[in-house]
């Protein structure tokens, strides 16, 4: 039974690492434009809401009524503050999973190179061995024909 290079194990491992890395890169982005869609979201509707208010103009208002108003905005805006700051934390984990995944896939390619550049080595031998055998038959046969 031959036996394994322990490369290959090696590069198995690599593999999965890389493939476990491009996986939580792919939910970061996911995490990261779910939390953008928020934002926007969040955005949007202060600004129907401005737009509504913006309806109204022309139109008296009770203290009561422009205070609430305002109490809104203020609200929505600091939703719109910590919704920022979910997504600026979204966009970091982005940037650390991608570098995670690049770090991972560069090992997978080290392991690569150096099976490559083994099995080129072992062919390399192979071929200086089946041409010692070569030469070695050659001058057999010559020194069998001499001899005759």
């Amino acid at each position: 039974m031959a036996k394994t290079d322990p490369l290959v194990t090696v590069l198995k491992l690599a593999v999965e690492a890389e493939e476990k890395a491009a996986l939580q890169l792919k939910a970061a982005q996911f995490e990261r434009q779910k939390r953008q869609g928020q934002l926007d979201a969040l955005n949007n509707y202060r600004l129907d809401y401005m737009k509504q208010m913006e309806g109204h103009s022309g139109t008296t208002l009770r203290a009561n009524q422009y205070h609430q108003f305002h109490q809104f905005i203020r609200q929505v805006d600091s939703a719109i503050n910590q919704q920022v700051a979910v997504v600026q934390d979204g966009e970091k984990q982005v940037g650390y999973r991608q570098q995670h995944w690049q770090e991972t896939q560069q090992k997978r390619k080290a392991v690569e190179m150096l099976l490559a550049k083994k099995a080129t080595k072992e062919q390399l031998a192979e071929s200086k061995r089946e041409q010692k055998m070569s030469d070695e038959f050659a001058m057999q046969q010559y020194f069998r024909n001499k001899m005759k």
